[in-house]
Order: structure tokens, then sequence, then C-alpha cells
């Protein structure tokens, strides 16, 4: 009796501990991981971090496999300008995607000769230390601290001022949806290639990125713990993002 007694209290212990991550999963917090450079250099290959889950409220794509059991989004706040966000991509509303909000619903986006324009206004840019790659220490990309319009100041990389992307039509945001680019501008796709990303709709935000919680290198995947010592790049840990 006591041997059944404590399989079951087992089984309900496993149940429980269960039924809580999947509620901090679903309504707190998810962890996810930078596979691209996208986003260098505020987020590198290999970085971990968490997203908070109620920042925008909830939608569909807040549950696991995006059951359909919300409609649109309830509790909504909207975002910030500036904000690194998770988002469903909205071609096929499974890949999960990270990119800077820098066009809210109404604003006119366009790109001039690799300067972010916001209802037709430049942003402002900073030229400031070149950044090196942990991995590549012998190359030098030039960065910029740039300012969005209401005041949020990030770093951003740029090659080159005539890349693909650098030179754009305006795009006008639609109602319900937001602009969203990678901070290594000449080695992104986001919402300036309408096909491949383009507008995100509300529903599709998942979350907002919040902080670091873990990074390595490459050369050590995060289960590999005995790889730890040489991988981790501890001056990533437990970081804001910005």
């Amino acid at each position: 009796m006591s041997k059944s007694g404590g399989i079951g209290e087992t089984i309900r212990t496993v149940v429980y501990a269960v039924l809580i991550a999947l509620g901090i999963r679903t309504f707190a917090y998810e962890p996810f991981n930078i596979p691209s450079g996208s986003m260098i250099p505020t987020l590198l290959v290999g970085d971990y971090l968490f997203v908070s889950k109620f920042s925008y409220g909830y939608s569909r794509y807040s549950l696991p496999f995006g059951l359909p059991l919300i409609p649109g989004r309830i509790l909504f706040e909207e975002p910030e300008r500036g904000d690194v966000v998770v988002f469903k991509l909205p071609r096929d509303n499974e890949t999960d995607y990270i990119k800077r909000l820098v066009g809210l619903p109404g604003d006119r986006i366009q790109m001039i000769e690799g300067v972010l324009h916001i209802n037709g206004q430049p942003v402002k840019l900073q030229r400031v230390e070149d950044f090196i790659p942990p991995e590549a220490p012998n190359l030098r990309i030039a960065q910029f601290n740039e300012t969005l319009p209401n005041g949020r100041t990030h770093r951003i990389l740029e090659r080159t001022n005539n890349g693909m992307l650098d030179n754009t039509p305006e795009y006008v945001v639609p109602a319900g949806h937001y602009f969203g680019m990678g901070d290594n501008r000449d080695d992104s796709v986001d919402s300036r290639v309408l096909a491949g990303v383009g507008y995100i709709p509300r529903e599709n935000l998942v979350g907002r990125a919040e902080f670091l919680f873990f990074s390595t290198n490459g050369s050590a995947a995060l289960w590999e713990f005995w790889k730890w010592p040489v991988a981790i790049r501890y001056d990533r840990l437990f970081d804001a993002i910005r």
C-alpha cells in the first residue's frame, strides 16, 4: 500500500511540476536562443534569453503549439518603439523571429543611404568604436548609437550605406501592425522585405526580450556542461537587453 501510495505521490508531483512550468512558460517568461546574427551587436549567436510573455498581453501564440483558444489579444499593452520583440513570422505563423520594433501603426518608415527615417525625419546616429566580433578578433565593423524619436538609444552595425536594404521605398505601417528591423542592418531579413517578413501583426507578438541568462561561443550546447568553462561568454551572463 505504501509503495503504491509513493508512486502515486511521485506522479502527482511530476504532474504539478509540469503544470507549473507550462504556466510560467505561457503566462510569465519563456526562454529562447539566438541562432543567427541579425541582431548583432545587441544579441549574439549562442545567446539564451528570457522573453516576458505578459508585456503585450496574450494571444493564441502565447499558448503552447499556438492553440486557437484566445481570440485576438487580451490584456493588451502597446509596445514601445525600440523594444526587442519575439514574434511569429507572419508568412507561416510558426517560426519565431526576433527584431527591434522601429515602426508603430501609422508610421512611415524608409531607409535612405543606410539611415533610418521615421515619418520623414532621419534618426540620430553617432559613430562609436568599431564592433569586434568575439570569435573574429581581426574583423572590425562600423558601429553606431541610433536614437529613436522617443529617446531610446541602441547600437547598430552598418557595413555600407548602399546595401540591398539601405535604400528603400517608404513603408506605411498598417493599423494593428508593427515594423521590425535587425540591429545588424546589412545582414537582416526583416520588415523591409515584405515577402520575407513584412509588417508584424499585433496578434503575432509573443513577448519582449528582457535579459540574457546564458551565452556560449558556439563550441558547446546548453546541455554540454563539461564544455562550459571554455565556451561561456561570462561578460554576457544575466545582462539586460536594451
